[in-house]
């Protein structure tokens, strides 16, 4: 279970990474579009997981690959915007967020059990 304190710092780095990725950081990912959809914080605040999902979406194992590489820089970057607001800098680490797709493979699941409505209606 998350701490408000957690859930505030969370909030502050996905703002703050995701000013950078418009400003600062927009020639590492050149022609995609990156979201940054969660962010997770330890309770020590020591380490932030940050999920993307990016567009288009074929190349997201090499853009995370080249965001770990960047993680140092990122960090620095991070360091130097919050650094009246936090004592510690997390460490950052970057995952695919890939509960959209997972979402679609179950509706595609579910909707290819063709239960017509008739025996729905007698199921409930």
């Amino acid at each position: 279970m998350e701490s408000t304190r957690q859930r505030k710092f969370a909030k502050l780095i996905q703002q703050e990474v995701s000013s950078m990725f418009l400003r600062e950081l927009k020639d590492l990912l050149p022609h995609t579009l990156t979201t940054i959809t969660v962010v997770r914080v330890t309770p020590d605040l020591s380490i932030a997981k940050l999920y993307l999902s990016f567009l288009p979406e074929k190349n997201a194992n090499l853009l995370i690959e080249t965001l770990r590489e960047q993680t140092p820089q990122i960090r620095n970057g991070l360091g130097k915007r919050i650094r009246h607001q936090a004592r510690i800098i997390p460490q950052l680490q970057f995952y695919i967020d890939d509960t959209e797709r997972e979402a679609g493979k179950i509706d595609a699941l579910i909707d290819s059990l063709h239960i017509p409505p008739a025996e729905e209606e007698e199921k409930l």
